[in-house]
């Protein structure tokens, strides 16, 4: 089991910054790929950025490369998501999310994550 708990929501205003937090533990995390993803009303979830636990590979979906970065602290068992240049069609609930790494690719889809989080909420006012 992996346990995963989400911080850091709230609420910026337009060209903010907010940095959401995601603490792990359980299982040998380092054969998992941590990602975070996005849920927006009435939208379906959508992949944002993906790293696995060494941090060696990388991977972030087209919309928010040049503002966000994701990160990790070993020696904390968490993963980080760095949100500059917020917009308002940013806004959204925000899960973290561990799955398999298989070396070949990193995850990008839900369906390849097994374990969430909670999610935490950000909003971005215009």
């Amino acid at each position: 089991q992996v346990q995963l708990v989400e911080s850091g929501g709230g609420l910026v205003q337009a060209g903010g910054s907010l940095r959401l937090s995601c603490a792990a533990s359980g299982r040998t995390l380092s054969t998992f790929a941590l990602g975070w993803f996005r849920q927006a009303p009435g939208k379906e979830r959508e992949f944002v950025a993906t790293i696995n636990w060494s941090g060696s590979w990388t991977y972030d979906a087209d919309f928010v490369k040049g503002r966000f970065t994701i990160s990790r602290d070993n020696a904390e068992n968490t993963v980080y998501l760095q949100m500059n240049s917020m917009k308002p069609e940013d806004t959204a609930v925000y899960y973290c999310a561990a799955g398999p790494f298989t070396g070949w690719r990193l995850p990008t889809r839900s369906s390849e994550y097994n374990y969430w989080g909670q999610g935490t909420q950000v909003t971005v006012s215009s």
